[in-house]
């Protein structure tokens, strides 16, 4: 149960942070604000924003109750996560998480968090690159190398 309020808090931090109050910032210094009227952008941005929580949301729980560890590289899952959202594509979470941030541009018709959402996923693109995938690789060895045959990264196999 300890591990499920350790991806609480490490999620709610990093949801806050750069979800909520950085596309906050964002909205604000640009001037825009909430639409007085619900139309068919809010509507559509509204069910993408809430997919890509909704992924995000499965993919943190899978970490916890499957690979026992949380979605913070320095409290990582101690068991390789092939279940549930990682079946399909082995970067699950960070998709949700823009998608999100698409859906949030979509509702408020925003440019330039349309503009963050790419740069928030080029960096994590990066950060996979980087840090992540070398570090799964020294971790779970051959398991892992098997995985990536399997499973791609931002898109399903055929």
């Amino acid at each position: 149960m300890f591990v499920l309020a350790r991806a609480a808090t490490y999620s709610a931090l990093f949801i806050g942070l750069l979800l909520i109050f950085l596309p906050g910032r964002i909205l604000s210094s640009t001037g825009i604000i909430q639409p007085a009227a619900i139309g068919a952008w809010q509507v559509a941005g509204t069910l993408l924003g809430a997919s890509g929580a909704a992924l995000a949301l499965t993919c943190i729980l899978t970490f916890v109750f499957v690979g026992r560890g949380t979605p913070a590289p320095f409290d990582p899952p101690r068991r390789l996560v092939v279940q549930g959202p990682y079946r399909l594509v082995r970067n699950p979470m960070y998709l949700g998480a823009g998608l999100a941030l698409s859906g949030a541009a979509l509702f408020y018709q925003s440019i330039p968090l349309l503009g963050y959402a790419g740069v928030f996923l080029l960096i994590t693109h990066l950060f996979v690159l980087l840090y992540e995938e070398p570090t799964l690789r020294q971790t779970f060895e051959g398991d892992y190398e098997a995985y990536c045959r399997r499973v791609g990264r931002w898109w399903p196999k055929q």
